[in-house]
């Protein structure tokens, strides 16, 4: 298996830059907004989390088509 090592570095990387954005964006807001989350019930969580890893791959499979 031969990775592409700058490729997993520049898309942890950007992984960063994207989690960063709402707390630099949103600081005072995000206490609140974190509150909020954290008071919603697990079965919420999961959709939310599978929702975002399903985006997440359209967007790869999308970037990858571009791609030729």
């Amino acid at each position: 298996m031969n990775i592409d090592w700058s490729l997993l570095f520049t898309a942890l990387g950007l992984a960063f830059v994207f989690e960063g954005i709402p707390y630099f964006l949103f600081a005072e807001r995000m206490p609140l907004m974190l509150l909020k989350l954290a008071q919603q019930p697990p079965k919420f969580l999961r959709f939310i989390g599978l929702a975002a890893m399903i985006l997440g791959l359209l967007i790869i499979s999308f970037g990858r088509s571009l791609t030729l």
